[in-house]
């Protein structure tokens, strides 16, 4: 039976819930793009040159957050909204996120080895110290990037469309709606936009195996950066994350993604098909400590003393037993059977009779 993402089942969801909840995501779409526009006329005020897309990144990230914590609040009752979305500090959350990043970059690098392997990787270094600090601010503009789409992508929204019409096809939604916004990008076509549906369906099996955002995360930001900042090729077609390594690609179009990149080649749409059961085998544990049901208890409170003085005059209650050592009780040792006084010495020795004294010599 599915389980919605707060832990309740679906079938305690009725039909006004299910479109309250739709709704709900409706306007946390209109609100995505809203943050989105606000962030980009901000930042083009407030920075110039490499700042710019770390500024606008990290605005719409604090937005998203502050928006969907908001949106849990009010219409969800949520104590606490941020958790809830999947940013949970918990014990070993930093372990999590290391997960994803093994597994993004182990999966990214899987995807272009057979490009590798052929001869048709031709990498060219720019060693100027300059770059090497721009590659800093990539770097952490890939990090802000990468979660601020786990936020919109797997975030409040995608929970609230779980509750809403079940976890598959909420995936399926997201997925579509995840490759659609990639599909203007530069050399995207239909490859791209199924690989981009592959990944982001293994982004929401991350997230509904752990409830979290850590390992979707990790995946995320390790295979952005190795894409670029590693092997200099473009991510979703855009190459402005390379200040280091730039690469050219040679061979056919099926290996290569073209200008999109290896997002767009079969090989890629291989690995991830893959990696779904590699996600899913080693999100075993925490699927076990994190997907359970919640309890929630229920019944009629019962005041037991209000009742038996209600019905002591009609059946009488017996007082309740005093409790343990309230009282003194004297245990007495078991008393072992009398025994006969000893005889006196005397009567204890035998005694000679006349018939047995020896006559005198």
């Amino acid at each position: 039976m599915p389980i919605s993402s707060g832990g309740v089942r679906l079938t305690d969801f009725t039909a006004a819930d299910r479109v309250r909840a739709f709704g709900y995501v409706v306007l946390a779409a209109i609100y995505f793009y809203l943050a989105q526009s606000i962030s980009v006329h901000a930042a083009n005020g407030l920075a110039s040159g490499v700042w710019v897309q770390l500024i606008e990144r990290s605005i719409l990230l604090f937005l998203l957050v502050i928006g969907y914590g908001a949106m849990g609040r009010v219409f969800n009752h949520q104590r606490q909204p941020i958790r809830d979305m999947g940013l949970v500090f918990r014990s070993g959350w930093q372990r999590e996120f290391g997960l994803g990043a093994a597994l993004g970059w182990g999966m990214l690098v899987a995807s272009i080895l057979p490009l590798v392997l052929t001869g048709g990787l031709i990498i060219t270094f720019w060693l100027v110290p300059r770059q090497f600090g721009i590659l800093l601010v990539d770097l952490l503009l890939l990090a802000v990037a990468s979660l601020a789409e786990e936020v919109a992508f797997r975030g409040y929204p995608f929970q609230r469309l779980i509750d809403a019409m079940g976890p598959t096809l909420a995936t399926l939604v997201f997925s579509l709606a995840f490759a659609g916004l990639h599909i203007f990008n530069p050399g995207a076509n239909r490859a791209s936009f199924l690989i981009t549906v592959f990944s982001s369906w293994l982004l929401s099996v991350a997230y509904l195996r752990t409830r979290a955002l850590w390992v979707c995360w990790g995946w995320h930001f390790a295979w952005n950066a190795s894409m670029c900042v590693l092997f200099g090729l473009p991510v979703s077609g855009i190459t402005e994350f390379s200040p280091v390594i730039q690469s050219n690609t040679v061979g056919p179009t099926w290996i290569t993604g073209g200008d999109y990149g290896p997002e767009a080649s079969v090989v890629t749409a291989v690995v991830l098909l893959i990696g779904f059961f590699i996600v899913y085998r080693a999100t075993r544990g925490y699927a076990y400590r994190y997907t359970q049901p919640v309890i929630i208890p229920a019944g009629i409170p019962v005041d037991l003393d209000a009742m038996s003085s209600t019905l002591a005059p009609h059946h009488p209650v017996a007082p309740p037993p005093p409790p343990a050592g309230s009282t003194l009780v004297q245990i007495e040792p078991v008393s072992s059977p009398p025994q006969a006084p000893p005889l006196p010495l005397s009567s204890a020795l035998p005694q000679a009779g006349p018939e047995s004294q020896e006559p005198p010599e």
